[in-house]
């Protein structure tokens, strides 16, 4: 049986529901893992790390660590990672994007001209890398 979201502070026992808990109000970390994260995936050392990144505010008082609801949901923006699309992709005119877009560009980092050899190219890379 999963035990429910209830405080204890001192000998007095208080029922908080995630969704009246203002979100400005310091929050312990179990606790704050616990309403932002009610179906788990996350702990208070992954939010100790967010905060090492810089992604979440944490407030020190008395040596106890604090954060809010609206600082999590900060560092949720900033989490957010952007779907890629594939080369592959349908755009719903019968084509894919790989057919659409010109067949001689090459994207990314390890994109090479035409008729350079990999050698050649693992050669200029390492020019490169000595001039930085």
């Amino acid at each position: 049986m999963k035990p429910t979201a209830v405080e204890k502070s001192g000998t007095a026992s208080v029922a908080l529901d995630r969704h009246k808990v203002d979100p400005d109000v310091p929050l312990r970390l179990a606790d704050a893992v616990r309403y932002a994260f009610p179906l788990g995936g996350l702990t208070v050392s992954a939010l100790r790390t967010e905060r090492g990144r810089g992604r979440l505010v944490i407030e020190r008082i008395s040596g106890k660590d604090f954060t809010t609801l609206r600082a999590i949901e900060e560092m949720r923006k900033l989490c957010r990672v952007n779907g890629k699309m594939s080369g592959f992709a349908y755009d719903g005119n019968g084509t894919t994007k790989e057919q659409a877009s010109s067949k001689n560009e090459q994207i990314g980092s390890s994109a090479m001209e035409r008729g350079l050899s990999p050698r050649d190219a693992l050669l200029m890379r390492l020019e490169k890398r000595k001039e930085n």
